[in-house]
């Protein structure tokens, strides 16, 4: 059975998945529970049904995570939000990638976040679109002092989505380049 696609903007809550839906242009960005995170290490195609969407060949980008973040929600249920997110793009309801953060703020008040779509949807500014959602659920948190991200030197695409956030390059180390962007800096909908 397919579920009805929910119909609500911005931030909001989603009665289906029991965490709060982040909403774009062209993306829905669902909350990655351990029922989802156990249909995948199953079977990802379990997600179709689960989700009324359909998924490709290509996905997950970085199925090496899936175990990590399954477990850490496995010990802390109620951290859903401040990890993963499915990327349900609501023209054709596909799943073309999935990101989020790296856990809840540290002790600075600070998150990571991440994200990767299958080749077939780089280039059409998803990634942009999903990194901006995730930045502005972030700032919805009062506590939350700045977003940060990491991205190889090579990969121009990501450090392009990175300075479109407003981001600014904070440091490298070993080919890994460190990115942030701090509450004062952030504007809804794009840098200062």
């Amino acid at each position: 059975m397919t579920r009805p696609a929910p119909s609500t903007t911005g931030i909001g809550y989603d009665l289906w998945q029991g965490g709060y839906m982040i909403e774009t242009e062209n993306l829905q960005l669902i909350p990655c529970g351990p029922s989802h995170l156990a249909t995948v290490l199953k079977d990802k195609k379990g997600l179709e049904p689960l989700l009324g969407v359909s998924v490709p060949d290509g996905w997950p980008v970085f199925p090496g995570a899936i175990p990590h973040i399954y477990e850490k929600l496995g010990s802390d249920p109620a951290s859903v939000g401040w990890w993963s997110y499915l990327f349900v793009h609501t023209e054709g309801r596909t799943l073309p990638g999935d990101g989020g953060f790296k856990g809840r703020p540290d002790g600075s008040n600070e998150v990571e976040i991440g994200y990767a779509l299958v080749p077939e949807y780089s280039g059409r500014g998803l990634a942009t679109e999903a990194a901006k959602g995730l930045v502005g659920w972030a700032f919805s948190h009062p506590e939350v002092a700045a977003v940060r991200a990491e991205t190889l030197s090579g990969g121009h695409a990501s450090i392009r989505v990175l300075e479109k956030l407003g981001m600014r390059f904070a440091g490298a180390t070993d080919g890994v380049l460190r990115w942030r962007l701090g509450r004062q800096d952030f504007r809804e909908g794009g840098p200062r």
